[in-house]
């Protein structure tokens, strides 16, 4: 495992501060583990740091390994989330979740990249799941 850090003493996030923005992105995911658990996924990590960034969300149904990248906005005013998740963004996703694989011994598995956007907080709160949002051709 490795140190992920950030850049900026706030995090540079629109003004949010590291902290509120963590606990924002950690209610996020939180909504987005239910949902697969709802819908039988088994959660194998969250948040799994390695040298090319962190995976939000790893899970597994059947003979499938699913790696997650989760997305939150407070409104849909500026859009959809899963938008934000640019290419540069997927390569890394794709190499640490290469890399998670060898680590876990799981390289003969299938593997899927998702992604989950979350608008809104609370109960108020709208999920939006997109299966095989982007594959992993380098």
């Amino acid at each position: 495992m490795c140190r992920v850090s950030s850049v900026g003493e706030d995090g540079g996030g629109m003004g949010m501060g590291r902290g509120v923005r963590r606990e924002f992105g950690d209610e996020a995911e939180s909504v987005a583990v239910r949902y697969l658990e709802a819908r039988g996924w088994v959660v194998r990590a969250r948040n799994w740091p390695c040298r090319y960034g962190e995976l939000d969300v790893v899970a597994e149904r059947e003979d499938t390994v699913c790696f997650v990248e989760v997305r939150m906005r407070s409104s849909a005013v500026w859009g959809d989330p899963a938008h934000t998740v640019s290419f540069a963004k997927q390569r890394r996703v794709v190499k640490a979740a290469l890399h998670y694989l060898f680590a876990h011994d799981l390289s003969g598995r299938m593997m899927r990249f998702d992604v989950i956007s979350v608008v809104g907080r609370g109960e108020r709160a709208t999920v939006e799941h997109i299966p095989g949002a982007f594959d992993a051709g380098m």
